[in-house]
């Protein structure tokens, strides 16, 4: 009795397919059920039979059987065999795709912007501002790993865990924060979560709700603004100069909108780098009082500074006003995903809870280890090392850029972070560059990934210090080439 399962279930097994014989038949089976091609109660053949004309092993068979049988596709009724279950809805209203249709989601979601989820191989990344991971020394970080899974095993520390970080890596970035930038935390303000992109959401989360707006300037961090518009945010902007973002802006915004947050990245601004001046600080610092608003401060590259000290992150001196947002990802590694946010004790218990209900917890053995990096002066020592790398790549970079594209564009020489922002003197020649980059092997953010209003300037923001003299000598011959 083989003519229910004939005509479709033969032609879909194929031994030479990954996928085990006895999902295939599970999966061929329940396939036809949804189709509507085995009604409720049609009998199917014996193991023996199906085994024979699949020509397979009859325990494959059995073995599909009895899943199919567990899961309630199918009813086994003693000695009168194997039926489709009679308690499965009827799929007559449904109408089944074609056999070679591809896979689709049959619910409604909200698609994000297309961009590429891998690089082809052979492509060359300017990255906004990466590190070079191949620069941190591996031996300390396997020890610290080794290290951190002893006192695991050692205290049942493989169990979940407080939602705000492993307790070690938060006192460490406490006193880190205390004694090099200024501000005035303990572990009870600190929240340790998966890289600052992820401490960006979790602040939008607990700040935003549907309808509320938020500031950022004309020129920003697009997953920053991806961030608060997840929340229901309403977006407006504020104008940008050489000296940071435009206060009288911002106190404009604030009078037609309800504004509740301030996205900022003043030590370094993104993408093009300028410092936001301790004057305009000070006057946001008092639009932040008078409209009750918070700054969501991401210091996202503090350690890179190469002219001078750097001004203390805002957090240091109103910390009632921000939300302070910062990495190790780039001190140690990006693949790393250690970030953190320091706040008033009432809202990192606030952001504990979305991560709770979002993450859970972070990587417990990773955070162990970096606190011992942290407090072993390794970070430190690798940090002082990298910014005279870093130093020497930046200027090595900005001599190549003269050299290779002349008087095409302008830049100013960034006093610290990790990237450039070239300004075009023509602008054909970055839309030259945007259209033609990708079939050179390059790969960039585009302009218009920064920019919030159609009145932003263009540029294209390039990190120096990923790549070393020969991958830096090929992207910019490559831009040369592209120009003509």
């Amino acid at each position: 009795m083989l003519r229910p399962l004939k005509l479709t279930l033969t032609d879909k097994i194929d031994p030479a397919r990954k996928t085990p014989i006895y999902i295939q038949i599970i999966q061929a089976v329940v396939r036809d059920i949804e189709r509507g091609r085995l009604p409720k109660g049609t009998y199917l053949p014996s193991s023996r039979e199906l085994a024979y004309a699949l020509g397979v092993n009859r325990k494959t068979v059995v073995l599909a059987y009895e899943d199919l049988i567990a899961q309630g596709w199918l009813s086994a009724q003693g000695t009168r065999g194997t039926f489709v279950s009679n308690d499965l809805p009827d799929p007559s209203h449904r109408r089944a795709p074609p056999e070679d249709a591809p896979a689709r989601a049959d619910y409604r979601f909200t698609p994000p912007p297309a961009r590429p989820l891998a690089l082809p191989a052979g492509t060359i990344k300017l990255d906004e501002g990466a590190p070079d991971g191949r620069l941190f020394p591996a031996e300390p970080l396997a020890r610290a790993h080794r290290a951190a899974i002893q006192r695991a095993a050692r205290g049942n520390g493989f169990q979940y865990r407080d939602p705000r970080g492993h307790p070690a890596l938060r006192e460490a970035v406490a006193a880190m924060l205390r004694s090099e930038r200024g501000l005035s935390v303990s572990a009870a303000n600190i929240c340790i979560t998966r890289g600052s992109q992820n401490g960006i959401f979790l602040a939008a989360q607990v700040l935003m709700q549907p309808g509320h707006a938020a500031l950022f300037e004309e020129l920003t961090y697009e997953p920053a603004v991806a961030a608060f518009r997840a929340c229901g945010a309403q977006i407006v902007t504020a104008g940008l100069d050489e000296n940071g973002i435009r206060v009288e802006d911002v106190e404009q915004a604030c009078r037609r909108h309800a504004v509740r947050a301030i996205f900022l990245t003043p030590h370094h601004q993104f993408p093009t780098t300028v410092a936001l001046r301790a004057e305009r600080r000070l006057q946001l610092l008092n639009l932040a009082g008078q409209f009750g608003f918070a700054i969501v401060e991401d210091d996202y590259d503090h350690e890179f500074h190469f002219e001078s000290q750097p001004l203390m992150p805002m957090a240091a001196y109103a910390p009632s006003h921000v939300i302070y947002v910062g990495s190790l990802s780039k001190l140690m590694l990006p693949s790393l995903r250690i970030g953190y946010i320091a706040a008033p004790e009432k809202v990192i218990n606030a952001i504990a809870h979305f991560v709770s209900v979002t993450d859970g917890m972070g990587n417990t053995i990773t955070e162990d280890a970096a606190a011992e990096l942290i407090t072993s002066g390794e970070i430190k020592r690798h940090a002082r090392k990298v910014r005279q790398t870093y130093l020497q790549r930046r200027d090595a970079y900005a001599e190549a850029l003269r050299a290779t594209l002349g008087e095409r564009v302008e830049f100013a020489l960034p006093d610290g972070g990790l990237a450039f922002w070239l300004r075009f003197r023509d602008p054909a020649d970055l839309a030259r560059i945007e259209a033609q980059g990708g079939a050179h092997g390059l790969s960039f953010a585009s302009a218009d990934s920064f920019a919030l209003t159609p009145e932003a300037p263009r540029g294209l923001r390039l990190g120096f210090a990923s790549l070393n003299d020969a991958e830096r000598a090929t992207a910019l011959r490559t831009l040369k080439r592209i120009l003509g």
